[in-house]
């Protein structure tokens, strides 16, 4: 049986030229493995923590050297001669090793690095796909497609972070892609004829100086018209509202414009929205701690619309547990940088499978070429999938893995539910 000989860490770079971690695993017989830990922009507080050396002379204070250094002294010297085949206890190790709550000594993204791969070094040993080696019964994601960016994400007057489309009628992965791209380009022509840029946020999706939530939904839905597809049959709209970054001191929300409302003033503009347009998600609608606005809305919409937890859950299986039985959500997306090992995210989607959460597999706005989420998302038989538009290749990577998978599987491919 291969065992561990050693495990290398070395700074890499995402998707938005800032360093990160890579982990390589090397095998006695020869073989190895890598993983890249990606990094967020609108993070929640609750967060396992991201280690940076904050050295103003290296990189503006954005390096991972010590990460990397806890890779290639502390977590190498412990994992070595270990067999593959032992996640729970590989990931064990690495949350005694760190012996804090949020990875605040190793660095969630050195530790997410190693859990990840060391999770493809067995399924190479084991000589199976990754998604084989994660779970046993296997369904493909629809993807969550971002179009147009907002918030943090870029630089126009739109408070909400994503307007996303998602293609509900798709029959397979590839009619699923085949509908976004029609979207994608028919909404490109549309902001071509109004003057508007075309140029590309962190996730891929436009960024066009548009001034209201309703002038972004009413191009998308033209888009999805012009397609030749039906808004709310074929091709549904999400929001991300990211709505940490929205709230002030009093408790309001400037969810639409500069002005900020109140609780129930939101809860009712997200019902209007509902009612106006084809919405079926909305994550983050309040801010994270904000916890009894959760229940409203959820109580408000949730029959006929998902609520997304990301900074609300931030994959932390205490946090869902009180969404759970507080009633604040019916979805999660799942982020595993937010929780720092594997273990711990097949166990938060454990949980929310059981509570008839659906599950949202989600990227980073600033991501790689890493694919893991994509066989993750195909292995826990998760619903969704959310990894940015169809442009820029660390997003593109994750849609071409899924085409593989569907092809490899062939017959037994099936579309997740909703």
């Amino acid at each position: 049986m291969a065992k561990i000989k050693s495990v290398k860490g070395r700074q890499v770079f995402d998707s938005r030229g800032n360093p990160t971690v890579e982990a390589e695993i090397f095998l006695d017989d020869g073989s190895s493995a890598s993983a890249i830990s990606p990094s967020g922009a609108s993070t929640g507080a609750f967060e396992a923590h991201e280690l940076r050396d904050k050295d103003k002379n290296k990189f503006l204070g954005k390096s991972v050297n010590t990460a990397v250094q806890n890779i290639n002294s502390k977590i190498s010297n412990k994992l070595k001669n270990f067999d593959f085949n032992q996640q729970e206890k590989i990931d064990k190790i690495l949350i005694e090793l760190d012996g804090s709550e949020n990875k605040i000594n190793l660095g969630a993204n050195a530790t997410l690095a190693v859990s990840l791969a060391y999770a493809k070094c067995t399924a190479i040993a084991n000589k199976q796909p990754l998604y084989k080696s994660l779970g046993k019964s296997y369904s493909i994601p629809i993807p969550l497609m971002n179009i147009i960016n907002g918030g943090a994400h870029a630089d126009n007057d739109l408070n909400i972070q994503e307007f996303m489309i998602r293609p509900d009628s798709a029959k397979n992965f590839t009619d699923a892609i085949e509908k976004c791209f029609l979207v994608i380009q028919n909404l490109k022509k549309l902001l071509q004829s109004k003057k508007m840029l075309t140029n590309v946020g962190d996730e891929g999706g436009f960024a066009p100086s548009i001034n209201s939530n309703e002038e972004a939904l009413d191009l998308i839905v033209h888009a999805i018209e012009k397609s030749k597809l039906k808004p709310g049959n074929d091709v549904v709209i999400c929001l991300d509202v990211a709505a940490n970054e929205l709230m002030n001191e009093k408790g309001e929300y400037s969810v639409q414009s500069s002005n900020f409302l109140s609780v129930d003033d939101v809860v009712n503009y997200y019902k209007k929205l509902t009612s106006n347009y084809p919405i079926k998600s909305i994550e983050d609608p309040f801010s994270e701690e904000d916890w009894q606005s959760w229940k409203k809305i959820t109580s408000a919409i949730g029959d006929n619309v998902q609520i997304v937890g990301d900074d609300l859950f931030v994959t932390n299986s205490k946090r869902l547990e009180k969404g759970i039985k507080e009633k604040s959500a019916n979805s999660i997306l799942v982020k595993p940088n937010q929780i720092g090992t594997l273990t711990e995210t097949l166990k938060v989607i454990s949980m929310a499978k059981k509570a008839n959460f659906s599950t949202i597999i989600s990227h980073r706005s600033g991501d790689t070429e890493d694919t893991f989420i994509a066989d993750l998302a195909v292995a826990t038989m998760s619903s969704q999938i959310k990894t940015g538009s169809l442009a820029r290749s660390e997003r593109v990577a994750k849609y071409n893995r899924l085409l593989r998978v569907e092809e490899e599987l062939g017959n037994q491919a099936k579309m997740a539910r909703i």
